[in-house]
């Protein structure tokens, strides 16, 4: 019998299933396949601080590359196409195949393009890898006209680094407020005055219609009006590298379908991270997690299935993002429609909005408030049904409520 484990896709999720599987005493073989020339690497600093030149490429990587190579941990640089499950083959794009006896998916996402003229453009930039980073880095420089296309996470974080190097950034939102998917409309506020006040143009209800220049990026059509742009950078959200496992026939939704021990349809295959749909028993529904603690976490199941050892309980999703001297902590899952308690004062920058749904603490976002954010967790654990009154009282902690 084949005991091998082989694992696509280089990313935390993939290599935190190699270390927990070494960890755990696994003895059999054990690769990585990955489609980047960098060892894993931790993805968050990428719009923090990697773009803002505070940490090296090296500084990110999970581990050096000598750990690999001192746990027997295989690093392979190649595509996978298609997975013959009969076989237990993994089929490459360069026309070798792999053999596996347990096969594990962290193939991540893709970034969500643009659809529009132009946008095939030089100086038209995407960010999520370290690649695309470097593609646009040394041209914040001061001065530089910057556009900005999407104000989620990644868009902001990125507007932060840029202003604060001097350039002139545009952020341009075609939804009516900012993080107007994952954040209540008091924390948009904030974040629009942040930013604001830091010297980025937040422009809401803008649609990209296109891109113009002669070779290059010079220009972006928002409506009616041309606005200039020396550089552009797209975050429109991601997409879920789920072909290869919707084309082997695996249940795919929105995402490749694990259950709980990250398993898929296909006993011998595991899969975990940005690829996958899981129900998530906090949520009360089957959800698809863009995190970096989801990712970990799927490794690890994946890989404590592997040995035989139980599964620890899903935790509390949360999620962080850092812009300026802001650290916006985030407990739970906030939906639209959700009722608002907001705990101290936003004129301070350290307060947080705790959200209700029918009267249950469903999540907390945090600014600058990390009490907060961590004793929220187990109140949304225990679906707690705090006093309004009191919980609007900064004074009292979370945990007292």
């Amino acid at each position: 019998m084949n005991d091998s484990v082989l694992i696509v896709g280089g990313g935390q999720a993939g290599a935190q299933a190699a270390l927990s599987l070494r960890q755990g005493g696994f003895a059999g073989a054990l690769t990585i396949l990955g489609d980047e020339p960098y060892v894993p690497y931790e993805r968050p600093p990428l719009s923090k601080s990697f773009l803002a030149g505070d940490v090296t490429e090296e500084r990110m990587f999970m581990r050096p590359e000598a750990f690999y190579a001192e746990k027997t941990i295989t690093l392979r640089r190649g595509r996978a196409v298609s997975i013959a499950r009969g076989q237990h083959r993994l089929h490459l794009e360069n026309g070798e195949h792999l053999a596996y006896g347990t096969l594990i998916l962290a193939t991540g996402g893709r970034v969500r393009h643009l659809n529009c003229p132009g946008a095939d453009l030089a100086g038209v930039h995407y960010l999520r890898t370290i690649d695309d980073v470097l593609g646009f880095k040394n041209r914040l420089q001061a001065g530089a006209r910057v556009v900005i296309v999407g104000g989620g996470y990644i868009g902001l974080e990125t507007a932060a680094v840029a202003v604060k190097r001097g350039c002139k950034v545009i952020v341009l939102e075609m939804q009516p407020r900012v993080l107007a998917r994952v954040v209540a409309p008091e924390m948009s506020a904030f974040y629009t005055r942040v930013h604001r006040e830091a010297g980025v143009d937040v422009r809401i209800g803008a649609v990209v219609t296109g891109f113009g220049g002669t070779g290059k990026v010079e220009h972006v059509i928002c409506g009616d009006e041309i606005i200039p742009a020396d550089v552009v950078i797209v975050g429109i959200g991601i997409v879920p590298n789920a072909e290869l496992a919707d084309d082997a026939g695996l249940d795919v939704d929105d995402g490749i379908v694990v259950d709980e021990n990250a398993r898929t349809s296909d006993r011998d295959i595991f899969a975990a991270g940005d690829c996958t749909r899981q129900f998530n028993t906090i949520a009360g529904e089957s959800i698809r997690l863009e995190s970096v603690p989801n990712a970990l976490a799927q490794g690890k199941a994946a890989a404590l299935t592997i040995l035989g050892k139980p599964v620890p309980p899903v935790e509390v999703p949360w999620f962080w993002s850092d812009q300026y001297d802001l650290k916006l902590q985030m407990a739970g899952l906030a939906k639209p429609g959700d009722a608002v308690v907001i705990r101290g004062d936003e004129a301070t920058r350290r307060f947080s909005a705790c959200y209700l749904r029918d009267g249950v603490f469903v999540a907390c976002h945090a600014v600058n408030m990390a009490k907060d954010f961590l004793q929220s967790k187990k109140l949304i654990a225990d679906r707690a049904r705090p006093d309004l009154a009191r919980l609007g009282d900064p004074a009292l902690a979370l945990k007292d409520l």
